[in-house]
């Protein structure tokens, strides 16, 4: 986003007192077109996610904001974390101590196994150390394993504003409510948490914190809540919102991004994020869902973008051909990111999610 470089000092009572000093939400970064870039979970392709190392080198990668996954622990308190199930994230089957906590829990009709952020108080949570979720894809991450504690969402936003600071220019936030039915059917919910912290940091209208979930009644909710700009995140053809399964409501995400649905969700939200195979095909062919959420008034803002072949369409993959095994090339391989990048600019999203902020960045400045 272009800022302003005069000296800003932000407080821990909010990022809201440098808004007007840093200049319209989410506008391009110097030399970019307007798009506004995302560094999901941080840096998760150089560091561990959720940790302060990641939202750090996102920021002086340039991204405009940070995604921040929010879990509720057993003592109320919002933490950082991809899920509730934190045996791949952390490092807590290696504490002997929590041995008896690894359980099962269904989460969104899914059976999950593993330890849960909801089982344990934060003291606990901060003796546990983060790892890298997807060590056989970016074992690079690995060297870094152990290092970092578990973040709450105001040290989260205390390291925004930390970088504020530092770099002159205004680092955003997008906090996503993880599985809200889940934590609200255990009696932990994570939206009063949130309401209550962007209330108290004076971020309640920021419009540079966009609130997301893959849940519609909780956005609804929050819209009259808040005043920051909603995103309704939109999963994979044949997924349905957990809320609306709970009731029985028998509608996907497939009729979410219909015409009627897409008017239904620009009732509350201001973005949608849907898979970016829902804007361009795997083989490479725009779908209709930009053109209909413009024509409603929606921003779309797909992910999530990853430089490793695991992640790219079969075509941009770099040492592979169609056919060939898997393993003709390591799964950390980087294939042709920048490719498919191009593929989103031409189309004119107006935003993305990115592992790689040096890639985004790089893709929509060259």
């Amino acid at each position: 986003m272009e800022l302003s470089r005069r000296a800003a000092f932000v407080t821990a009572g909010g990022l809201a007192a440098v808004t007007a000093a840093t200049g319209p939400a989410h506008a391009p970064g110097p030399g970019r077109s307007s798009v506004t870039i995302v560094g999901h979970r941080g840096a998760a392709g150089y560091r561990p996610e959720h940790t302060v190392s990641s939202y750090s080198l996102a920021a002086r990668f340039g991204v405009d904001a940070v995604d921040v996954d929010l879990c509720s622990t057993r003592d109320g308190h919002l933490v950082a974390r991809h899920e509730p199930e934190i045996g791949g994230t952390t490092d807590v089957a290696a504490h002997p101590e929590f041995a008896s906590r690894r359980t099962t829990k269904v989460i969104d009709s899914t059976p999950t196994e593993g330890w849960f952020t909801v089982d344990f108080t934060l003291a606990e949570l901060k003796t546990l150390r983060a790892v890298e979720r997807i060590p056989a894809v970016r074992p690079h991450n690995a060297l870094y394993d152990r290092r970092e504690e578990i973040l709450t969402l105001d040290e989260v936003l205390d390291t925004l504003d930390g970088l504020t600071r530092e770099l002159g220019r205004r680092v955003g936030v997008l906090p996503e409510v993880k599985h809200s039915t889940f934590h609200a059917s255990i009696g932990l919910p994570v939206e009063p948490g949130l309401v209550e912290t962007l209330r108290r940091r004076g971020l309640e209208s920021d419009p540079h914190v966009i609130i997301q979930s893959f849940e519609t009644a909780n956005l609804t909710a929050l819209e009259t809540q808040l005043g920051c700009p909603l995103l309704q995140l939109v999963d994979a053809a044949g997924v349905a919102p957990a809320d609306l399964v709970a009731i029985g409501d028998r509608r996907t995400f497939d009729d979410l991004v219909t015409p009627a649905g897409l008017r239904e969700i620009a009732g509350y939200a201001t973005w949608i994020g849907p898979t970016k195979e829902r804007v361009v095909s795997p083989a490479g062919a725009p779908t209709p869902l930009l053109a209909d959420a413009r024509a409603v008034g929606l921003k779309t803002m797909p992910y999530t973008f990853r430089n490793e072949n695991e992640f790219l369409p079969v075509a941009l993959r770099r040492g592979e051909q169609p056919g060939q095994p898997p393993q003709a090339a390591p799964r950390s391989t980087y294939g042709d990111a920048l490719a498919e990048y191009a593929r989103y600019r031409a189309l004119g999203v107006e935003g993305l999610f990115s592992d790689n902020g040096d890639t985004a960045v790089t893709a929509w400045t060259s």
